[in-house]
């Protein structure tokens, strides 16, 4: 299966490629003729009618991809995999042409998935093993979109299935490993975004790593209630008109961007490469950069165009960490050869702060740009920015997503799975949860729920109802796919200390 999304992936990205520079001749050749200006917009228009109309056929393929992947895993929705992804390989490309800025990472997720959901349904495999294959393929889109295979196991195993097991970690690392080493051999083996002088901080800049921290934490933030507000109160005003209503603003600032400000078209490669020599710009600009690039990519994502915000995000990362080491030197006096230092720590602590993934964002930054040395001050700015996000209020940004989705109560108007076959989870007992040293029937279990084995060690045990359930013994628990959402949260409760329940 690595094989196979390592392919779709980088066939993907290089469509995306071209088509980015595709974009930046058309726009640079029209710059001279004036009048003919007009030719470029009509193109857009025609653009944005063809992505909605293939939005219109398969609704599932707007957005970034990742809460439909999530639903799905979930069990909430039941997407048609063989048309999701010609559909959204096809809108990306547009959307990449037309110059809107969206990434290439959660499209890529979500063809990943999308390959492990065929290659489970050609082998009529049963929910249980389709689940699996949907976050393996994830979790080699996300290898295969940033040359990040670590990222892409944490990134799958953490945000979409949400669960750590042997199993699952292996099967979704292989996956990653060989998608990966597919598309390292089409597209190269150079870091998605490389600093060559991201030396370590000595310790006695430290204050100004905490202090980072807490500007990623509230930035994030911002960033997180600002991008919900754009898509919930700005465009849900237009929802009651047609998706073309919604995708002309998206599609109409492209063009005008394109001519005025071209480095905040697209994923933003233009904006890292201006950041990789930052001394070059004025404070200013960096700062006009940051601002631009975040409303700009908060009304394409808010419209409910086809594409991703991780891209993006790390960009706007780049700057944010820029613009603090500027501002660090001139008034600090802080060494000026720590300034990539800081853009690295800018993109971790952004991610962490706006996915709530620290770990995830400290590996990410790691692979992205091929360098250990600011290792322990971007484990320090993740985890404050963490801490700073959270403290906000602010919800998780795939989370807040996944909920709109699938509707925040029973009553989501989706499309929900109408498979009822039996589902075999297992659930290893923490040390300190409720069911702890109880026997299997004392423990008020979910309904429609049965434990049939216990593992005990190396040892493996038919349950009974005077079985006793010790920590670290692992159950093996049969439930309907119907309500496995509830049900597994139900379980994760039971089977978890109070102060770890997720």
């Amino acid at each position: 299966m690595g094989l196979g999304v390592g392919l779709t992936i980088s066939l993907y990205r290089l469509a995306l490629a071209h088509a980015e520079k595709l974009l930046r001749l058309i726009t640079q050749a029209l710059l001279t003729m004036g009048p003919v200006l007009a030719l470029w917009f009509f193109a857009l228009g025609i653009m944005c009618l063809v992505v909605g109309k293939l939005v219109m056929i398969e609704p599932f393929t707007q957005g970034s991809g990742i809460p439909q992947l999530d639903a799905e895993v979930a069990g909430r929705i039941d997407m048609p995999w063989y048309r999701v992804m010609p559909l959204k390989m096809i809108e990306g490309i547009l959307c990449a042409l037309s110059g809107l800025s969206l990434g290439r990472e959660g499209p890529s997720v979500l063809l990943g998935g999308m390959v492990g959901k065929g290659v489970s349904r050609s082998f009529g495999e049963h929910r249980n093993r389709e689940r699996l294959l949907v976050t393996c393929g994830a979790a080699a889109g996300m290898s295969a979109a940033f040359h990040a295979p670590l990222t892409g196991v944490l990134f799958a195993v953490e945000e979409i299935h949400k669960e750590f097991s042997a199993p699952l970690v292996i099967s979704a690392m292989t996956s990653s490993v060989m998608a990966d080493y597919v598309s390292s051999n089409l597209l190269g083996i150079a870091p998605l975004i490389h600093f060559d002088t991201a030396l370590s901080l000595p310790h006695d800049l430290y204050a100004a790593v905490l202090l980072l921290g807490v500007l990623c934490g509230l930035v994030g933030g911002l960033h997180n209630r600002g991008m919900f507000w754009v898509q919930e109160r700005l465009f849900g005003r237009l929802e009651q008109h047609t998706i073309y209503v919604r995708f002309a603003i998206p599609f109409a600032l492209a063009g005008i961007s394109a001519f005025l400000f071209p480095s905040l078209v697209c994923g933003g490669d233009a904006i890292i490469e201006r950041v990789q020599d930052a001394q070059s710009e004025t404070l200013g600009v960096l700062m006009l950069l940051l601002i631009g690039k975040y409303l700009f990519t908060s009304i394409c994502f808010g419209s409910g165009a086809p594409g991703g915000t991780l891209l993006p995000l790390m960009v706007m990362g780049t700057l944010v960490g820029a613009i603090y080491g500027m501002v660090a030197m001139r008034f600090v006096h802080i060494p000026e050869i720590y300034q990539n230092s800081f853009i690295v720590l800018g993109m971790a602590g952004m991610f962490s702060a706006v996915i709530h993934a620290p770990v995830t964002a400290v590996v990410l930054v790691f692979e992205l740009t091929g360098n250990l040395q600011a290792l322990l001050a971007a484990s320090i700015v993740s985890i404050l920015a963490y801490v700073v996000s959270s403290l906000t209020g602010t919800e998780p940004f795939f989370e807040h997503l996944y909920a709109r989705l699938v509707g925040r109560d029973s009553n989501s108007k989706l499309p929900k799975s109408t498979r009822t076959e039996k589902l075999i989870r297992s659930y290893v007992i923490s040390p300190g949860s409720v069911i702890e040293g109880h026997e299997v029937c004392d423990v008020s279990w979910p309904a429609g729920t049965l434990v049939v084995t216990i593992r005990h060690g190396d040892a493996e045990y038919v349950a009974k109802g005077s079985t006793r359930i010790d920590a670290l013994d692992e159950i093996f628990v049969v439930m309907g796919a119907e309500r496995e959402d509830q049900t597994h949260k139900e379980l994760k409760r039971l089977c978890l200390p109070n102060e770890l329940e997720t």
